[in-house]
Protein backbone atom coordinates (compact mmCIF):
# COMPACT_ATOMS: atom_id res chain seq x y z
CA UNK A 1 0.00 0.00 0.00
CA UNK A 2 1.37 3.72 -1.16
CA UNK A 3 2.63 5.93 1.27
CA UNK A 4 1.73 9.88 1.41
CA UNK A 5 3.96 12.50 2.73
CA UNK A 6 2.74 16.01 2.97
CA UNK A 7 4.88 19.34 3.92
CA UNK A 8 3.04 22.04 4.76
CA UNK A 9 5.38 25.19 4.46
CA UNK A 10 4.35 28.44 5.78
CA UNK A 11 5.73 31.09 3.74
CA UNK A 12 5.85 34.77 4.40
CA UNK A 13 3.32 37.32 2.69
CA UNK A 14 4.18 37.73 -1.15
CA UNK A 15 6.92 34.56 -0.83
CA UNK A 16 4.96 32.50 -2.89
CA UNK A 17 5.97 33.17 -6.19
CA UNK A 18 9.48 32.73 -4.98
CA UNK A 19 8.52 28.87 -3.82
CA UNK A 20 6.62 28.02 -6.51
CA UNK A 21 9.55 29.26 -8.81
CA UNK A 22 11.78 26.91 -6.98
CA UNK A 23 9.69 23.83 -7.18
CA UNK A 24 8.77 24.14 -10.60
CA UNK A 25 12.86 24.37 -11.13
CA UNK A 26 13.16 20.80 -9.99
CA UNK A 27 9.86 19.63 -11.12
CA UNK A 28 10.92 16.17 -12.03
CA UNK A 29 13.96 16.43 -10.36
CA UNK A 30 13.04 13.14 -8.26
CA UNK A 31 10.76 10.94 -10.71
CA UNK A 32 13.40 8.11 -11.29
CA UNK A 33 13.63 7.42 -7.33
CA UNK A 34 12.61 4.40 -6.65
CA UNK A 35 9.23 3.92 -5.37
CA UNK A 36 8.25 7.79 -6.00
CA UNK A 37 4.82 7.66 -7.42
CA UNK A 38 4.58 11.56 -8.25
CA UNK A 39 3.70 14.87 -6.06
CA UNK A 40 2.18 17.68 -6.44
CA UNK A 41 2.55 21.69 -4.90
CA UNK A 42 -0.92 22.67 -3.50
CA UNK A 43 -1.25 26.48 -3.51
CA UNK A 44 -3.29 28.39 -0.53
CA UNK A 45 -6.40 29.83 -2.39
CA UNK A 46 -9.34 29.91 1.22
CA UNK A 47 -8.73 29.47 4.67
CA UNK A 48 -5.28 27.94 4.35
CA UNK A 49 -2.22 30.10 4.63
CA UNK A 50 0.38 26.98 4.19
CA UNK A 51 1.29 25.67 0.83
CA UNK A 52 1.08 21.87 0.99
CA UNK A 53 3.59 19.57 -0.69
CA UNK A 54 1.99 15.98 -1.55
CA UNK A 55 4.49 13.08 -2.50
CA UNK A 56 3.59 9.80 -2.52
CA UNK A 57 5.13 6.94 -2.40
CA UNK A 58 5.08 3.50 -2.79
CA UNK A 59 6.18 2.48 0.26
CA UNK A 60 8.52 3.82 3.62
CA UNK A 61 11.50 1.72 2.18
CA UNK A 62 11.48 4.19 -0.85
CA UNK A 63 10.72 7.37 0.98
CA UNK A 64 13.98 6.58 3.54
CA UNK A 65 16.33 5.47 1.10
CA UNK A 66 15.25 8.87 -1.13
CA UNK A 67 15.62 10.84 2.07
CA UNK A 68 18.85 9.79 3.51
CA UNK A 69 20.47 10.17 -0.15
CA UNK A 70 18.90 12.95 -2.76
CA UNK A 71 16.54 14.14 -0.15
CA UNK A 72 18.33 15.56 2.34
CA UNK A 73 21.59 16.64 -0.44
CA UNK A 74 18.70 19.17 -2.47
CA UNK A 75 18.32 20.97 0.74
CA UNK A 76 21.85 21.62 1.50
CA UNK A 77 24.09 24.21 -0.59
CA UNK A 78 26.24 23.26 -3.36
CA UNK A 79 29.45 24.03 -3.47
CA UNK A 80 30.18 27.07 -5.37
CA UNK A 81 26.49 27.95 -4.84
CA UNK A 82 25.76 31.23 -3.50
CA UNK A 83 23.74 30.86 -0.03
CA UNK A 84 20.23 30.86 -0.56
CA UNK A 85 17.91 32.16 1.80
CA UNK A 86 15.01 29.85 2.70
CA UNK A 87 11.41 30.99 1.64
CA UNK A 88 9.56 29.07 4.27
CA UNK A 89 8.87 30.57 8.18
CA UNK A 90 8.30 26.84 8.80
CA UNK A 91 7.55 22.96 7.39
CA UNK A 92 5.46 20.37 9.27
CA UNK A 93 5.58 16.92 7.77
CA UNK A 94 2.42 15.15 8.11
CA UNK A 95 2.54 10.92 6.94
CA UNK A 96 -0.31 9.06 6.31
CA UNK A 97 -0.96 5.58 4.55
CA UNK A 98 -3.40 5.31 1.35
CA UNK A 99 -5.88 3.20 2.73
CA UNK A 100 -8.75 4.00 -0.65
CA UNK A 101 -7.88 5.22 -3.66
CA UNK A 102 -10.11 5.44 -6.56
CA UNK A 103 -7.71 5.28 -9.13
CA UNK A 104 -6.57 1.48 -8.44
CA UNK A 105 -9.07 -0.76 -10.11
Amino acid sequence: MSIVKINAITVPEGAGTTLEERFQARKHAIDAQPGFEGFQLLRPVKGEERYFVVTRWADQESYDAWWQGQGQGAHAQKDGDAPRKPVSDKAELMEFEVVLDSTEQ
